[in-house]
């Protein structure tokens, strides 16, 4: 009479339950403020996966000071990607979408590829877990108020510069030719400024921009003691710089 002979798995049950993870962290500038966020995302996912009898922590993708908007310009986001495409992660654990991505396209791309990869990304702040299909409207959604906060933020930053602009208390990092920057207030270079007189004079009496440049070239002018090769395109720069007129 034929026996049947039960043949054990080698796998461990551990091998057959633990899901490969990664983070994905991200803060869009390099400020102190920024930086301790930075900190606290990469401390936070380190530890949370140390007891889990799950899941286990593959790797940690952090980029530091890039935004959101652009991917390419995310080197981490990309090598996590590519980690991705080569089977070394099942599931992705991100803060939020705008840390994931702050353009609603990138953001839907990515998602769309990884799960037909089989790969999950969980979004912890809006509780979205990419392994329920329902929830693709709400990440397009949410992807698309990522993006308007980021052009929000643009906005803003803008509008602050203009106010400052307005009330005489905008502070510059440099300083054009003419002047001279002290204690954050443009101070006019005596110097500079008979040779910006000059520009202006000339422009006024018919020369043209490439004209002018030829004529700073062989005047041997320089600039902050240093020779400089004057061209056609820096002097239109200086002849439209609102600055010379002292707005």
């Amino acid at each position: 009479m034929p026996t049947v002979t039960v043949i054990q798995p080698t796998i461990t049950e551990e091998q057959n339950t633990k899901i490969r993870c990664a983070a994905y962290c991200r803060v869009s500038s390099d400020s102190e403020d920024q930086l301790n966020s930075f900190m606290a995302q990469t401390r936070y996912y380190s530890q949370f996966f140390e007891n889990s009898e799950t899941e286990e922590l593959i790797d940690l993708y952090a980029d530091e000071g890039i935004t959101g908007t652009r991917e390419d310009k995310r080197d981490e986001f990309q090598r996590m990607i590519k980690d991705c495409r080569k089977g070394r992660i099942d599931r992705i654990y991100t803060k939020s979408i705008s840390r994931f991505a702050r353009n609603t396209k990138d953001c839907l791309k990515n998602v769309r590829e990884l799960k037909s990869l089989g790969i999950t990304v969980f979004f912890e702040k809006e509780n979205i877990d990419t392994a329920n299909m329902t929830d693709e409207m709400m990440i397009t959604i949410m992807g698309g108020l990522a993006q308007e906060e980021s052009t929000s933020i643009s906005q803003n930053m803008r509008w602050s510069i203009k106010k400052r602009m307005e009330n005489g208390t905008m502070k510059m990092c440099n300083s054009v030719f003419g002047y001279e920057l002290v204690n954050g207030e443009l101070i006019l270079n005596q110097d500079e400024a008979r040779i910006v007189r000059k520009i202006f004079d000339w422009y006024l009496n018919g020369y043209g921009s490439e004209k002018i440049a030829q004529m700073l070239n062989e005047m041997g002018i320089g600039k902050r003691g240093r020779s400089c090769h004057w061209t056609g395109p820096t002097v239109r720069v200086m002849l439209k710089n609102e600055k010379y007129i002292g707005d």
